[in-house]
């Protein structure tokens, strides 16, 4: 039974082997996950080589979808194959071919064969479906490969690096680790549960100032992400006490076990915020402002501060001043997909307060790039070069979404369900621009905020 066949290819700047050894390492099956309907594996065995199996949950919507996938041909930084056994295709082969054209570049191509239920009839009224969304996939797959390998390819003469990270589990962890591995990089994992040694997962608890590294470990840099959520739920007087504790605790503890290391890392990046800033109305903020007067604020300024011992010992620290993270899988975005998606979305309040955003991709981009940079120290403000008022930003996510965007939520409304927490975190304008992060150079894969939805929603232009 031959199906139809869909084809597509990319030229990529870099060896055949390169961006073949990318796709053999960890994280590629989550790399190339489109983040609109992200893939779960529940299983697998081996990596790309003939006789791998993965299980995983795919999503049609919102509708979960078994796949059990086999790999039958592999030839290395030529190609490798694999197919459905079970899931809802009743033929599917997909064939990756590293074609060489040049001695620094290549041509990544992806071929399918597929048939659905009741071929040839199922794939003549479906075919036209799934043939627009694997054009929808394969442009986001594409456009990821290519960024990534690029990205690595600049600080490939760094060589590999063994990196200790917090927050492995959470919106940023788990997009940065993906990223890392397949560069080639050894990720160790701090958890608070029990560790598995299989996964490089080391014990901390940094309530009790626990933290069960061996010092034989080599550890080249540390990532510092983790942290109590401040976008859920009311702050209470406990909440509070939470969102500190966390920040500064697990901060302090990882600062003043880096400085004691008989080989300490070279460089120690810590999460921070641009709450930093405060609400600051429409004046423009860089890295050498000020902070604010708000309970973000303090809490930064607490946080930023635990972290003073890796600095003091000689290691290039630097204080993350993330913005808002877009991700259809997290965060703000998340929020605003279901009511804008129903056709329900509008501004709030008066639309005017600055949302400084970030895609998720540039998130972990403008990471990896600081930890390469040895120019790079202090605080660094994470967030696209085009801040957009919350009426911009609404009126382009409805724009990418194809639906209306009449509504409006009431300031009233925001203060009166969460109280402190929205005032801070929805009604406050914080105009922030990326100047350390243009001044060394840094390029990001989406300035333009229509540009990043589109990424992330699958709504690009095939």
């Amino acid at each position: 039974m031959r199906g139809k066949i869909f084809k597509r290819s990319i030229q990529i700047n870099a060896a055949a082997k390169t961006v073949f050894q990318w796709h053999a390492r960890p994280g590629a099956i989550e790399r190339l996950s489109p983040p609109w309907d992200p893939i779960e594996i529940i299983s697998r065995t081996g990596g790309i080589e003939t006789g791998a199996e993965v299980n995983m949950i795919l999503r049609a919507g919102p509708i979960p979808v078994k796949w059990h996938a086999r790999h039958v041909d592999y030839q290395e930084n030529r190609l490798f194959q694999d197919i459905q056994v079970k899931g809802p295709f009743s033929r599917w082969i997909h064939t990756h071919r590293f074609n060489v054209n040049g001695p620094d570049r290549c041509v990544l191509e992806d071929h399918i064969e597929y048939a659905l239920p009741f071929h040839p009839m199922g794939t003549a009224v479906m075919g036209p479906y799934v043939e627009k969304n694997l054009k929808r996939i394969f442009a986001y797959r594409h456009a990821t490969t290519q960024a990534d390998i690029a990205a690595h390819e600049r600080v490939k003469a760094h060589g590999p690096k063994t990196l200790l990270i917090s927050g492995a589990s959470g919106l940023l962890g788990s997009a940065l680790i993906p990223f890392l591995t397949t560069g080639g990089h050894r990720v160790l994992r701090l958890v608070r549960r029990q560790p598995n040694p299989e996964k490089n997962e080391i014990y901390w608890n940094p309530a009790a100032g626990t933290l069960m590294l061996d010092e034989r470990e080599t550890i080249d840099a540390v990532i510092h992400l983790s942290g109590e959520n401040i976008g859920e739920g009311r702050w209470t007087r406990g909440k509070k006490k939470r969102i500190i504790d966390s920040r500064v605790n697990s901060t302090r503890l990882l600062a003043e076990t880096m400085a004691k290391r008989h080989h300490p890392p070279t460089v120690f990046l810590s999460a921070s915020a641009i709450g930093f800033y405060g609400d600051r109305a429409s004046a423009p903020m860089d890295e050498s402002s000020g902070p604010g007067k708000d309970f973000i604020s303090r809490v930064c300024q607490k946080w930023e501060a635990a972290a003073r011992a890796a600095g003091k010992s000689g290691i290039r620290t630097a204080f993350l001043r993330i913005g808002i993270v877009l991700s259809p899988q997290g965060g703000a975005l998340k929020k605003l997909l279901l009511p804008f998606q129903a056709g329900m979305g509008g501004k709030i309040a008066s639309g005017r307060q600055y949302m400084s955003w970030i895609s998720i991709d540039d998130t972990i981009s403008a990471i990896y790039h600081i930890l390469f940079n040895d120019q790079l120290s202090g605080p660094i403000n994470l967030v696209s070069p085009h801040p957009a008022t919350n009426h911009e930003f609404t009126a382009t996510l409805a724009r990418v979404l194809s639906r209306p965007a009449y509504f409006r939520v009431p300031e009233t409304a925001i203060k009166t369900v969460f109280g402190e927490m929205g005032v801070e975190t929805v009604l406050s304008s914080t105009r922030v621009t990326p100047t350390a992060l243009s001044k060394a150079g840094f390029c990001f894969r989406h300035p333009s905020l229509e540009g990043a939805l589109r990424h992330l929603l699958g709504k690009s232009v095939c």
